[in-house]
């Protein structure tokens, strides 16, 4: 069974722009179902990165999702290591766009909640 890992951009576009919590509430189910039978998960800095601003949807994290959705990033580093390195070694990809990717101290840019 394959897992999927969540970043910030997952939550932000589904709540603003495809599946409003109040218009398509399927959707969070959905994930909230995914998240329990472990096919879906994130990491603690995409929480800590959502949880910081006090919107509707870092409300329905806080609330809905429960803690072992959101794994501690040092559990996977080795895996991190792997996927940086494939990142680098490829020139397709810019200077600056493999800095952000490997920038740890935010879990995805740009993210200004909604009020």
């Amino acid at each position: 069974m394959p897992i999927y890992v969540a970043d910030t951009n997952f939550f932000v576009q589904a709540h603003r722009m495809h599946y409003p919590m109040d218009i398509v509430p399927g959707f969070w189910r959905k994930v909230v179902e995914l998240a329990e039978r472990g096919i879906l998960i994130s990491i603690d800095k995409v929480k800590d990165e959502m949880l910081e601003y006090r919107d509707g949807l870092s409300t329905w994290i806080a609330n809905d999702l429960m803690a072992a959705f959101f794994k501690d990033t040092s559990s996977i580093l080795t895996e991190y290591a792997r996927v940086t390195g494939w990142a680098m070694g490829h020139a397709q990809y810019t200077s600056a766009a493999k800095a952000e990717f490997c920038d740890d101290k935010i879990a995805e840019l740009g993210y200004v909640p909604m009020r």
